[in-house]
């Protein structure tokens, strides 16, 4: 969601900037992120810079006089995307865990000083579901089970569309791997009596679910010995 920020300047006067105060990515992918500064003003310069918790360091620059600049540490990930004196972008290439933090925009105006806006990246990992449906008995239904890594711990959430059919006696497991990432399995015991589909729903933060369908066999459908592995029908993600 965007957000206005004021930010008071050393003289005391007050620059309205327009950013986004969290900006989610996926491992991999690329994260844009942009200022506004909204009023007119005599700029001289615009710095982005990172923080690093004790300090920030300057990420790249621009100027008319001088052009773009991006600092050397950050070469083969940052890239401006707009470079106009009141409207800033630039794009994080390929994000890591690394790469995450709060960057900030610096406007240096004439004569009002430094103006300062901050926007903070989150970047987030989430791996196909895995979901698993056994016919159990004909009286008990199906043992469903469905497994997601990522970072954060996502959630994953079991479904069954149709009205009769039953999910219950819900378990959720958690487990934290060395990579920093935690793999979630919840199962569940489906009553059905004919051919349905379960589905399975994972996410982490705000970020877009990944889905998972299957088809449940139906009584008729099952093996001599009452349990049979199902077949994957759709995946959207």
């Amino acid at each position: 969601p965007s957000a206005q920020s004021y930010v008071s300047s050393p003289s005391g006067l007050a620059a309205l900037i327009q950013t986004q105060q969290t900006v989610l990515a996926a491992v991999g992918e690329d994260a844009p992120l942009s200022c506004l500064l909204q009023e007119t003003k005599d700029v001289q310069q615009v710095t982005w810079q990172k923080d690093f918790g004790n300090r920030r360091r300057n990420v790249g620059s621009y100027s008319e006089h001088f052009g773009q600049t991006v600092n050397s540490d950050f070469k083969d990930k940052v890239q401006f995307t707009e470079a106009g004196m009141e409207n800033t972008s630039i794009v994080i290439r390929n994000v890591t865990e690394q790469d995450e933090g709060c960057y900030f925009c610096r406007f240096i105006i004439e004569p009002d000083g430094a103006q300062t806006a901050g926007t903070c990246l989150k970047v987030y990992e989430l791996h196909e579901p895995v979901l698993d449906v056994r016919r159990l008995t004909s009286l008990a239904g199906s043992d469903v089970s469905c497994s997601a890594t990522g970072r954060p711990a996502p959630t994953v959430t079991l479904t069954a569309p149709q009205q009769n059919l039953s999910l219950y006696l819900y378990n959720t497991t958690r487990v934290s791997n060395s990579n920093g990432t935690v793999t979630v399995t919840t199962t569940a015991l489906l009553s059905a009596f004919s051919s349905r589909q379960v589905g399975c729903s994972v996410s982490v933060l705000s970020a877009a679910p990944r889905e998972l369908l299957l088809t449940v066999p139906g009584l008729s459908e099952t093996s001599a010995d009452g349990e049979k592995n199902l077949f994957k029908e759709n995946l959207n993600y």
